[in-house]
């Protein structure tokens, strides 16, 4: 009965609209940002380096290079800071979780571009 009763309460907080997106693809995630009473929408590009949890408790791993240091952030998917992702390329990867690109630098952090057929 609990469960039925959780699986209903995240329901309602749940986003329809979430894109599909896997690891190594390369993503626009705009986030809504609050400045005293003003707010504006940031950009953080970069690609998907780990996804983890399920239903509203799911999060993904953005890495992005930025003046030659690497910057990661983690992102709840559902939640309402979030206005949406805009998944730019998709890349081919052979494991669910990619840290092994923090140790890498210029072009070895490179992926190859997965192609779909009928584009």
């Amino acid at each position: 009965m609990s469960q039925k009763l959780m699986a209903l309460v995240e329901q309602a907080s749940m986003k329809a609209d979430v894109p599909k997106f896997d690891i190594g693809d390369s993503v626009d995630v705009h986030t809504k940002i609050l400045e005293g009473n003003k707010e504006r929408v940031q950009v953080f590009s970069g690609v998907v380096i780990a996804r983890s949890g399920s239903g509203t408790r799911e999060m993904f791993v953005v890495r992005r290079i930025v003046a030659g240091e690497g910057v990661e952030r983690k992102f709840p998917l559902h939640s309402p800071k979030i206005e949406k992702i805009e998944v730019k390329r998709s890349s081919v990867v052979r494991r669910a979780k990619l840290y092994f690109l923090r140790e890498r630098s210029g072009k070895a952090v490179r992926l190859k571009e997965r192609r779909v057929v009928g584009r």
